[in-house]
């Protein structure tokens, strides 16, 4: 009994909607992210590197011991961090971008006029009659 109880309310709160739409969200995001990588790595990183005398970052590195007696060396890829900053920043300023897009579409929604509706039948004829007892008196 109690574990049929804990799978309807797991039941419950997976079927909830703010929980599929985080889902959705998470799943976007990914692939949101693998665009925006490529969009860095393959377009803005190369003339960043250019403009700095053709440097790729992702090779920066701060070796602490070099390699020795079959060992590897051990480094400290800072030139890795610059590139996840770079990456970061650019996501950011695109989902600044898509978020302003938005609210000014909404902004716009929201101030758009809206066209008076049309009364109903009943309360027409409630007016009508109403103006009729109006001019009998």
């Amino acid at each position: 009994m109690k574990g049929n109880k804990f799978i309807n309310e797991f039941r419950e709160f997976i079927s909830r909607g703010n929980v599929i739409d985080l889902a959705v969200g998470v799943i976007i995001g990914s692939s949101f992210t693998a665009i925006v990588n490529s969009l860095v790595n393959d377009i803005f990183m190369p003339f960043i590197g250019m403009i700095l005398g053709r440097i790729d970052f992702t090779g920066l590195k701060y070796v602490v011991s070099p390699a020795a007696d079959g060992a590897e060396e051990a480094a400290i890829y800072y030139g890795n961090f610059i590139q996840s900053a770079v990456n970061f920043l650019i996501v950011a300023f695109v989902l600044f971008l898509t978020v302003k897009a938005m609210n000014k579409f909404n902004r716009k929604k929201e101030s758009a006029p809206e066209e008076p509706k049309a009364p109903a039948e009943d309360v027409v004829l409630l007016t009508e009659i109403r103006d009729l007892l109006k001019e009998s008196k």
